[in-house]
C-alpha cells in the first residue's frame, strides 16, 4: 500500500500544486505584464505543457485510490472521508475533462486564428473552472489530513 499512497500523493501534488501556481502566481503576473496577443499564446503553451501531466496525475490518483479502497475491502468498508475524497476527485476529473475538451480547444483555435476576444473568453472560463478545481483539491487535502488526525 505504501507505493500506492506515494503515487497517489505525487499525482495530487502535481495537479493541485500546478493549479495553485497557475491560478495564484502565473495568472496575476501574466495579466499585469502582457497584453492579450502575448498573454493568450503564453497560456496556450503553459496548458499544452501542464495538461499532459494532469492526465498522468488523474490516472495515478484514480487508479491508486481505487486500489487502496479495494485493499481495504471495497467501498462498503471505507470511511466517510474516503467516500468524500472519491466523490470530490471524480467531480474534479469531470471538470478537468470539460476544461480540456471545450474551453481549452476554443482557446487553441482562437490563438491560431488570432481572435483575441474569443481567446480571452475561453481563458476566463478555464480560469474559473481551475479556480473551482483548486478549491475542491484543497478541500480534499483538508479532508484527508483531518481524517488522519481525528481517527489516529
Amino acid at each position: 500500500m505504501g507505493i500506492a499512497i506515494m503515487l497517489h500523493l505525487l499525482g495530487v501534488v502535481v495537479w493541485v500544486g500546478g493549479m495553485f501556481f497557475a491560478h495564484r502566481a502565473l495568472r496575476p503576473a501574466a495579466a499585469e505584464l502582457l497584453a492579450p496577443p502575448q498573454r493568450l499564446p503564453l497560456w496556450g503553451s503553459v496548458f499544452s505543457h501542464f495538461f499532459p501531466w494532469v492526465w498522468v496525475s488523474v490516472g495515478l490518483i484514480l487508479s491508486s485510490g481505487l486500489y487502496m479502497i479495494m485493499l481495504q475491502g471495497g467501498f462498503k468498508a471505507v470511511s466517510l472521508s474516503v467516500h468524500a475524497m472519491s466523490g470530490i476527485g471524480l467531480v474534479m476529473t469531470l471538470v478537468f475533462c470539460f476544461v480540456y475538451f471545450v474551453p481549452y480547444g476554443k482557446l487553441v483555435h482562437a490563438i491560431a486564428d488570432q481572435e483575441w476576444k474569443k481567446g480571452a473568453e475561453a481563458l476566463a472560463t478555464i480560469r474559473k473552472l481551475i479556480g473551482l478545481n483548486l478549491s475542491l483539491g484543497l478541500i480534499t487535502i483538508i479532508i484527508s489530513v483531518m481524517s488522519r488526525i481525528v481517527f489516529l
